[in-house]
């Protein structure tokens, strides 16, 4: 690769070998260098991609101003959760979590931190990502000595989970965590009970309820069923639950202005006597 821009002595543009503008990352790797200089491999830490235009704008312009040592752990945090998850998450991520890493270290710096009011919450409804988010303060501990509040690891484990879900703004994932929370609500109030928060079941409604309510933002339906008649037969043998999921329908509307068709209602009624019954 070669130098088609410095943005300053670590950060450089160049392109790939397929032609496509990349931002590299490295320890001096722009210091001195002229337009057309080859790049240092060897001194590559990072080579930031991205298939959109205004995402790379922003990148470039955050990546000039943001010191280096935020950058690699932004870099070894967002790698952790890679290997942690198993997954790949939205290129994104570069951008967004390192921005709010070195936006809390400035905040840190200045004695202003920021409660997190869905911390609880987090812990309960993304508690992987919530391990990762601690981890994360344990590398930033031992790269920076630099040590934040546990309302971090929550805030961290929604960009997380906002890269998870390509989602384009993390506010909405925090909206999405009121949604399921005012679900469950529903659920409780509707049997007037407390809901085993640590049984198999109750994890895999959680599972089922961040897809869920992740389609009700991205606009996406599920599939007609063509099983007309299953419905029909839940209705009869759960009827309780279906009732209930009738309730969670009326709040979906009332809330997004969409009907649920009948595989979410099938869905909905099944998970709910999962977890409202434990025999």
């Amino acid at each position: 690769m070669k130098v088609k821009k410095v943005i300053n002595n670590n950060i450089v543009k160049s392109v790939d070998s397929a032609n496509n503008e990349v931002l590299v990352m490295g320890r001096g790797i722009g210091f001195k260098k002229q337009i057309g200089d080859p790049i240092d491999e060897d001194a590559v830490e990072k080579v930031y991609t991205s298939n959109k235009d205004t995402t790379t704008n922003k990148l470039t312009q955050l990546l000039a101003n943001v010191e280096l040592e935020h950058l690699q752990v932004a870099n070894e945090i967002i790698s952790f959760a890679k290997v942690s998850l198993g997954k790949k998450l939205s290129e994104s991520i570069y951008l967004t979590l390192t921005d709010h890493i070195d936006y809390a270290i400035e905040r840190h710096k200045k004695a202003l931190p920021i409660k997190n009011a869905l911390l609880w919450e987090i812990k309960r409804f993304y508690n992987h990502e919530f391990l990762i988010g601690k981890e994360a303060l344990v590398i930033i501990k031992n790269k920076l000595g630099i040590s934040l509040p546990e309302d971090e690891a929550g805030f961290i484990a929604l960009h997380i989970v906002n890269a998870e879900l390509d989602m384009s703004k993390v506010s909405e994932v925090s909206e999405m965590t009121q949604v399921i929370q005012n679900i469950l609500n529903i659920i409780k109030y509707y049997y007037k009970m407390d809901l085993d928060e640590y049984s198999l079941n109750y994890e895999r409604f959680i599972t089922h309820l961040k897809f869920f309510v992740h389609r009700l933002y991205s606009g996406v339906e599920l599939e007609e069923n063509k099983d007309a008649g299953f419905l029909f037969m839940l209705k009869e043998r759960y009827n309780a639950e279906y009732l209930c999921a009738l309730k969670v329908r009326d709040y979906i509307i009332k809330e997004f202005g969409r009907d649920l068709k009948e595989d979410e209602m099938i869905y909905l009624t099944i998970h709910i006597r999962r977890i409202t019954n434990s025999k």
